[in-house]
């Protein structure tokens, strides 16, 4: 690994991070978070674009600041190029080229899916990175899917969710329960106090490897109507074990597809990236799959599973060593291929 310095730079939804990485150490990895959404009970992109174009100078600067590092010390710029909100991803985008052309450094476009996968090689994310090939639940609130991962850019997507990803079926499941968005992290903590096999809900009979998640969603909204009529408060009052059995549920559908897909192809290096990764049932299912099945697991450092620009600059990092530098003349995406 190069002694190059990269400036990381992720805005792809609500989130405005910038990290400092160099070779694979992350100097700095800072984030400005956008609590105005919590109101809307989702993300809002014109006026998350709008906070990104307040945020971004400041957050870089402090990650400059925090890494000990001036300007003319970057080797290059990585940014998130997609997939993601378009208005969001501009200000990234429209940033990292201007900051590119005046330091005269290359630019580096990233794929914001294949950052939360190589995530893994960042020097601290894992006691050790994962070997090829492994397979990677990738999980977040836009996205469901399992990737094999055969070398750092050559992957291949063996399953995604055909309707809602997951983070999303907890936002929305939330939001029947009146939690406050984003809902997955609070149904975490909720159903810890509860028990999962309190309530059972449907799960999909998919034939293949891929995933659905309205089902789900659909099953505890006619639920909680049914038992609202016979008792008012039944939410209130049931909160924890509606949590605990509605978060069982979710991971058992996760865990059901990459269990299928592991045994098939024949592989135990089995990781998980993405916003998601940080729920607490989804790294004890992951824990117990390596005791029962034999599994090396990979689950990363808390910081590196939700958006963040440490993994941008780690993806940077790795295109730098090969040359794979972008053109200025690139555009933003909202939809960017695997």
């Amino acid at each position: 690994m190069s002694d190059s310095i990269i400036l990381g730079i992720e805005s792809s939804c609500d989130d405005t991070s910038a990290a400092i990485i160099k070779g694979n150490s992350i100097l700095s990895n800072i984030a400005a978070n956008q609590v105005i959404h919590k109101e809307y009970g989702g993300v809002v992109p014109e006026l998350a674009s709008r906070a990104h174009q307040q945020n971004i100078i400041p957050v870089v600067e402090k990650s400059l600041t925090k890494a000990n590092i001036q300007q003319n010390a970057i080797s290059a710029i990585g940014f998130t190029r997609g997939p993601g909100l378009l208005g969001s991803l501009l200000v990234g985008t429209s940033f990292a080229k201007s900051l590119a052309m005046s330091l005269d450094v290359p630019l580096i476009e990233v794929n914001h899916l294949q950052a939360h996968i190589l995530a893994h090689f960042i020097d601290d994310a894992n006691p050790m990175p994962p070997k090829f090939p492994f397979l990677c639940l990738t999980v977040s609130g836009g996205h469901t899917m399992i990737v094999l991962v055969k070398d750092y850019f050559d992957m291949e997507i063996i399953g995604k969710t055909t309707d809602d990803a997951a983070g999303e079926a907890f936002d929305k499941i939330g939001k029947i329960f009146d939690l406050d968005y984003p809902a997955g992290p609070i149904i975490d903590k909720l159903a810890r106090e509860g028990n999962p096999d309190a309530f059972k809900f449907n799960k999909p009979k998919l034939e293949n490897y891929d995933y659905s998640f309205s089902g789900i969603k659909t099953s505890v909204l006619y639920f909680i109507q049914k038992e609202v009529k016979k008792e008012n408060d039944f939410i209130k009052n049931n909160i924890n074990d509606l949590c605990a059995s509605v978060q069982k549920t979710i991971i058992e559908i996760l865990m059901n597809k990459l269990e299928k897909v592991a045994k098939d192809l024949n592989i135990k290096e089995v990781a998980i990236a993405g916003g998601v990764s940080a729920n607490s049932a989804l790294r004890k299912a992951m824990q117990d799959n390596n005791e029962k099945l034999g599994w090396n697991i990979y689950i990363p450092k808390f910081e590196y599973t939700t958006d963040n620009a440490a993994m941008i600059a780690m993806v940077a990092q790795l295109k730098f060593e090969r040359r794979e530098f972008t053109d200025l003349r690139t555009t933003a995406t909202a939809k960017y291929d695997l």
